[in-house]
């Protein structure tokens, strides 16, 4: 049981020492007298932006066409918005809502948040994920 745990902690201090070891991981290194912070680049930051926007456009856009309020919905947006994203909403199982309305509110977010940003969505590697909680 000891020689278990002690190759655990040599393990996981490995894992550690290896990502701290200050390389610069898509971003710029920022390192101050109290830590080391990696700094998002222009780019993650447009991108980090427009799923902002995406799942704000979402939650605006299903509380307005049905009974459901901001408190019950729960929205991850995750991934490249140019790339692969997988947008995630769940609600109370209880609330009479239709899981084809939530889809197609959440599609027509996506149209309009490509046309007010002007950009154009990878709308083929977009994953939406409907789940009842």
């Amino acid at each position: 049981m000891l020689k278990k745990t002690i190759i655990s902690g040599i393990v996981f201090t490995s894992i550690l020492l290896v990502g701290c070891n200050g390389e610069e991981k898509g971003g710029q290194l920022i390192e101050s007298e109290q830590e080391a912070v990696i700094a998002p680049t222009n780019e993650e930051n447009d991108e980090l932006k427009l799923l902002s926007e995406l799942k704000n456009e979402i939650i605006v856009s299903i509380t307005e066409q049905s009974e459901l309020d901001s408190e019950s919905i729960a929205i991850m947006v995750d991934g490249n918005p140019f790339k692969e994203m997988t947008i995630s909403v769940s609600f109370p199982k209880d609330v009479k809502v239709d899981d084809t309305m939530i889809q197609q509110l959440v599609e027509d977010s996506i149209k309009k948040v490509s046309e007010t940003e002007n950009v154009t969505f990878s709308e083929e590697n977009i994953t939406i994920k409907i789940e009842k909680y």
